[in-house]
């Protein structure tokens, strides 16, 4: 290799391309990581040195992965580093809010800027009968400053990780309003807490109490903790390139983009396919993000819990996205009343999406439905001081949920999925708390109901629901009279199994939501999931060719293979993991070194030509 050749690597690894973003699936991420580790082992025992070095090198990723929007990182980076400085310095506690309202909100409306332009455009447009376009200001009002037509007015382009550090810098405001930690007193220390590149783009969410004390840490790294860090990076580029591109490249994107091309038992397992290869995606960046940050000393929050183990939709958000889930807990839920008490903040969200809901749809059912309900908690709250209680607990997890949803992407097919997350979790509260009697009678009454309506008004949805609320209906009645039979005996693997199995099914089903309004222009994104969702509920409650199964099975037994080998591994018990995982970082380094090698080898035949971006990205 000539030097020519070495020094047109090295401008093409440290320059922008929007084609080529820095992924932790290819060889210039781990070559840059190389460069960048080299010399973070000569600067390491030097605190400052080292977190001054981690920050402009975090701005080159940034800079790596998004271009100039590192100017709205640094903008950010600014604003709530002087802020935090105000409200320590300040003795008056109405000063010290009005930062941190200020600070928040700012935050908030630059977020919103990039991400919700295109989705409150078009809610304005359908509410009001405009038509309004989408201009970027910032991109017009940069070029008229520079008097070029450099940037694209035309268009609003969403900056990667805009969602995760904004939510870090919240954190950081609320926190140290709160006197949880002490300002940050350095603007290189704190740039580095916000811009930290392992987790910078897709997470996890690093809160300030829990990554501010690091910042000041010397460097600290056993023999066995590097074993374990290398674990966690092998761990997330085989969940990543083996199982979830595997699944995306040759099934689930298939499916998702022509549902209306394939049966109703490929759009069906589809659905379940999908929820292995997002987990497998996200989990495995977070994985890499893990290992490579405890490389060089520091140590970020664990953010799945084997989801897929939960047996109710609230103890599956105690498992999946823990660091966003903590998050909205502190800095949503709790301040709108967690389970204490509703409060102005709590009927204010709750109104305003209701009556956005009502003005969308324009429907006088939908109008009856949400003022009934509405009554109905009116009357209750008035009735029963309990009641009370219970439904603003239940509205403030609800507006939670529906604003978590909202976070993911600038589509309604989001909040839907948000919605009936929400609704799940509701749903398993009350059930929990309910004897066998009126469980059964509960199941009977939804499925009476759903067999009934689909009878004389058929539509594949309410097919759907006969199914599931069948075999809803089914399981309990065993149960109940299991119970009645044996009542002295009770058998807690047969319930935590089929708990398992209905949280698997219900959240799959919700992601057909989620997965129909991804990777999409937020110009189309409403309409075109909102088809997509429609197109894959006819088809799996339509008409089903059951002799086709096994030839499908058979001509996608690969996948088929993997989906089955994924959840066998993702359901194994805890200690076999940490088992496995403590007695890899324990190995001598010749042998660890070999089965790096020979992972690398593997990993390396699962590569595609179009590598799959991690689909947190968009997020």
């Amino acid at each position: 290799m000539t030097w020519e050749n070495i020094s047109q690597f090295l401008i093409n690894l440290f320059s922008f391309d929007e084609t080529h973003p820095l992924l932790f699936t290819q060889f210039n991420f781990w070559a840059f990581f190389a460069i960048v580790f080299a010399l973070f082992a000569l600067l390491h025992r030097k605190r400052l040195l080292r977190n001054t070095f981690l920050f402009f090198v975090s701005l080159l990723f940034y800079y790596k992965t998004s271009g100039l929007f590192v100017l709205i990182l640094l903008f950010d980076t600014f604003l709530d580093y002087f802020l935090g400085i105000f409200m320590d310095k300040s003795q008056r506690n109405g000063l010290r809010k009005t930062f941190m309202i200020s600070g928040v909100v700012i935050n908030l409306l630059v977020l919103f800027y990039f991400k919700y332009a295109y989705f409150c455009t078009d809610a304005y447009n359908t509410i009001v009968g405009s038509e309004h376009e989408v201009i970027n200001w910032l991109a017009q009002w940069a070029n008229e400053w520079s008097g070029t037509d450099y940037f694209d007015a035309s268009k609003i382009l969403l900056p990667v990780g805009i969602s995760f550090y904004t939510f870090q810098n919240i954190s950081y405001l609320v926190d140290v309003y709160k006197r949880k930690i002490a300002h940050v007193s350095n603007i290189l220390d704190f740039g580095f807490y916000v811009s930290f590149f392992p987790q910078l783009v897709a997470g996890p969410i690093v809160r300030a109490d829990q990554f501010v004390p690091q910042l000041y840490k010397k460097f600290f790294l056993t023999r066995r903790q590097f074993g374990i860090a290398v674990f966690w990076i092998l761990n997330g580029l085989a969940k990543k390139l083996i199982m979830s591109d595997y699944l995306a490249v040759n099934f689930v994107d298939r499916v998702f983009n022509n549902p209306s091309l394939f049966t109703a038992f490929e759009n069906l397992s589809a659905l379940f396919v999908y929820s292995l290869q997002v987990y497998a995606d996200f989990s495995g960046y977070t994985d890499i993000a893990i290992g490579v940050a405890m490389l060089m000393g520091f140590y970020l929050p664990k953010n799945f819990n084997s989801p897929y183990k939960a047996t109710s939709p609230g103890n599956f958000w105690k498992r999946w996205h823990i660091s966003l889930s903590n998050w909205l807990k502190d800095y949503l839920y709790i301040p709108l009343g967690g389970n204490r008490n509703a409060t102005f903040g709590t009927y204010f969200c709750i109104s305003l999406i209701a009556g956005v809901i009502i003005l969308l749809t324009k429907s006088a059912v939908v109008t009856s439905i949400i003022g009934g309900i509405a009554l109905a908690f009116i009357v209750a709250s008035l009735v029963s001081k309990k009641a009370r209680l219970k439904i603003s607990t239940n509205l403030n997890m609800m507006n939670t949920m529906l604003l978590g949803g909202l976070w993911h992407g600038a589509s309604w097919n989001f909040m839907i999925w948000g919605g009936l997350n929400g609704i799940g979790i509701l749903s398993y509260k009350i059930w929990r708390h309910c004897n066998m009697l009126v469980r059964s009678t509960i199941s009977t009454a939804f499925f009476v109901t759903f067999l009934i309506t689909n009878h004389l008004w058929p539509h594949p949805a309410l097919m759907i629901g006969v199914v599931w609320t069948g075999v809803w209906f089914a399981g309990t009645l065993i149960k109940t009279v299991f119970t009645l039979v044996k009542p002295e005996k009770t058998v807690e693997w047969l319930d935590k199994t089929w708990g398992i199995f209905q949280t698997f099914v219900f959240i799959s089903f919700t992601r057909l939501f989620f997965r129909s309004g991804s990777n999409l222009d937020p110009a189309i994104a409403n309409e075109t999931a909102w088809e997509t969702a429609k197109a894959m509920v006819n088809s799996i409650g339509g008409q089903w060719n059951v002799a086709a199964i096994p030839d499908i099975v058979a001509n996608y037994r690969g996948v088929f293979i993997m989906f089955v080998l994924g959840m066998i591994i993702h359901w194994l018990p805890d200690r076999w993991k940490r088992w496995y995982r403590i007695n890899f970082a324990m190995l001598p380094l010749w042998l660890m070194g070999l089965i790096v090698v020979a992972v690398v080898f593997v990993l390396y035949q699962f590569v595609t030509a179009d590598l799959q971006p991690f689909i947190y990205f968009q997020f």
